[in-house]
């Protein structure tokens, strides 16, 4: 489904291209050597990266954080298998995987896993790790923010044998993607607290025990993560990285931001501002990486306040707001205007449907707003209700994101001339999370974002089963929306779902319980020292493992090639 982009802003949508198919071998057993630096010498060093605020865990099954969910993916963690820059899956904790079909509308998936692959205390993953991640993340107590990406799979898995376990599902789209967005989590570690008890599990935040080509070194809350290279990550995916550390801070100012990374103290800037990405170009040492996102920033109602009940006020709301404006003069064209829940990455995105685009059209907006019973009852330009209440309400985002807060300055300018106040409120962002989630839903409006799932899957914010779940809090229901959501969730010929995809898009486009303000480009500014990063529509870190600092750039003495008798002490060097 989707994840929460994290604090830096916006949040996108999918590319669905897996088949019912069994894959081949994964992992390149070496790397390619680039320019005059010979692979053996480019072990060493620490890559600090930053953006402007916290990790929310390192818990796969809790965690809604979209960096933290990509450092699970990549660094700390193994999915069961990964995306290559096609976005065609791969083997990764699986070493291979087969498909049959036993029924109409059932297959069984197989999965072998890898033998070679032990948790950073030295414990074997196997497949009771795969089969104790799975029943979590169905299990409603644990609260996994993507339970509906299962909806498909049967409870009744097979464990064949310690390295194979045997899923029976109905095919679906893009049926692999939640083996790609889900760590696999240890059971000996995690198999005997309370589901409902994993989300405050000191494991997420404090003692995280992965499997990935990193580990977890210590966290320093509200300021910083380290990770360290696994010396023990197998050859046949690459060996351990090159980079000793990778040091993950938190700094909740985008100018300071800016100034680290032009003063070399941080070598990558994560979610630059747009305002800063000219400066970023021009600046010495630095270069500035943009690259499609999965992200689509939004203005979301709850629709349990009366004042946004009417689908027309919502849709009011949307012609009044200049998102052209917003993008010119915050993103500076690092973006497009919103149109439905569907970004341009996803195969059924149409930018000539004029039916998934609502206009800017203040005229037609006042229309809309004195058909729903809004008007100026008093004359003092406010509108109000037959009931003579005023159209008030608070728009609420998180706190250290500068587009996001002039976002909200943009809106109220630009509502205020139909009549309608706006009260910006800024909000620390675990605070905003909460006050999304909790059940009373106690807000008005935000502007947040998403990024969504290479499988395409609105059930989890839109569909009315879900309207006491944490991600509903838009509260939004109707019985057809319901109906096709729960259609495209099954229909695997594209043919077949195009037209149903634009139904939806169109339905929910004038329901309006979200306003998709743009689809951002990603933004990150790179130091020049820091070398084998490339970043694509997967994210930031597909290449993480290839980072790599040339020894004269390292701000302490070089590292050693790995020997097979690197210990963490070895490999930890300071920077």
């Amino acid at each position: 489904m989707r994840i929460r982009p994290s604090r830096l802003g916006a949040f996108g949508s999918i590319l669905s291209i897996l088949a019912l198919a069994a894959c081949g071998q994964g992992g390149d057993a070496g790397r390619a050597v680039a320019g005059d630096v010979p692979e053996a010498e480019r072990y060493g060093g620490t890559a600090v990266i930053a953006t402007i605020a916290d990790l929310q865990s390192m818990n796969a099954l809790t965690s809604s954080d979209n960096n933290s969910n990509s450092i699970q993916r990549e660094m700390l963690f193994m999915p069961l298998i990964k995306y290559d820059a096609n976005i065609n899956p791969i083997p990764w904790l699986a070493e291979r995987w087969d498909t049959v079909q036993v029924a109409p509308d059932s297959i069984d998936l197989t999965f072998h896993i890898r033998r070679d692959i032990r948790w950073h205390d030295g414990q074997p993953t196997t497949a009771e790790d795969v089969l104790f991640t799975f029943e979590r993340a169905i299990d409603p107590a644990t609260a996994f923010p993507n339970i509906s990406g299962f909806d498909q799979y049967s409870r009744q898995v097979e464990l064949i044998d310690p390295y194979t376990i045997r899923f029976r599902l109905r095919p679906h789209s893009d049926f692999l993607d939640m083996w790609y967005q889900t760590a696999i989590m240890p059971r000996h570690i995690l198999g005997d607290v309370d589901p409902a008890q994993l989300i405050n599990h000191p494991f997420g935040t404090s003692a995280p025990v992965g499997n990935g080509p990193f580990r977890f070194v210590r966290r320093v809350q509200g300021q910083e993560w380290i990770f360290e290279a696994n010396p023990d990550f197998p050859e046949a995916l690459g060996g351990r990285p090159y980079l000793d550390r990778l040091v993950y801070r938190n700094i909740p100012e985008m100018t300071t931001l800016l100034t680290e990374l032009l003063t070399g103290q941080i070598d990558l800037y994560m979610g630059a501002n747009p305002n800063q990405a000219e400066q970023i170009e021009n600046a010495r040492n630095v270069r500035l990486s943009t690259s499609p996102s999965r992200q689509w920033n939004y203005l979301a109602f709850n629709t349990r306040r009366p004042q946004f009940q009417d689908p027309r006020v919502r849709r009011a709301i949307a012609m009044g707001i200049n998102r052209q404006q917003v993008i010119d003069a915050l993103v500076f064209g690092y973006g497009e205007v919103g149109r439905s829940t569907v970004t341009p990455a996803h195969w059924s995105f149409d930018a000539d449907d004029a039916e998934t685009l609502i206009p800017y059209d203040p005229e037609r907006a006042r229309q809309l707003l004195a058909e729903a019973g809004w008007q100026d009852r008093n004359g003092d330009g406010i509108l109000e209700d037959a009931q003579g209440r005023e159209f008030r309400f608070t728009l609420i985002t998180n706190a250290g994101n500068d587009v996001r807060r002039d976002v909200l300055e943009i809106v109220q300018a630009q509502l205020r001339p139909l009549g309608i106040v706006v009260q910006p409120r800024l909000v620390e962002w675990n605070t905003m999370t909460a006050l999304l989630q909790d059940e009373r839903r106690n807000f008005d409006a935000v502007v947040g974002g998403w990024v969504d799932y290479f499988r395409k899957d609105d059930r989890d914010i839109l569909h009315s089963e879900n309207l006491d779940k944490p991600y509903q809090y838009v509260g939004y229901s109707n019985p057809r929306a319901d109906m096709l959501i729960d259609t495209l969730a099954v229909l695997t010929d594209r043919e077949l779902a195009r037209p149903i995809w634009r139904e939806y898009q169109r339905l929910v486009v004038q329901e309006a319980p979200y306003v998709p303000l743009y689809y951002p480009q990603r933004l990150n500014g790179i130091r020049d020292r820091l070398q084998g990063v490339e970043m694509d529509i997967r994210g930031e870190f597909p290449t993480v493992t290839e980072w790599w600092i040339a020894p004269r750039e390292r701000r302490a003495g070089p590292a050693a090639a790995p020997t097979a008798t690197d210990t963490a002490a070895d490999t930890a060097r300071a920077n």
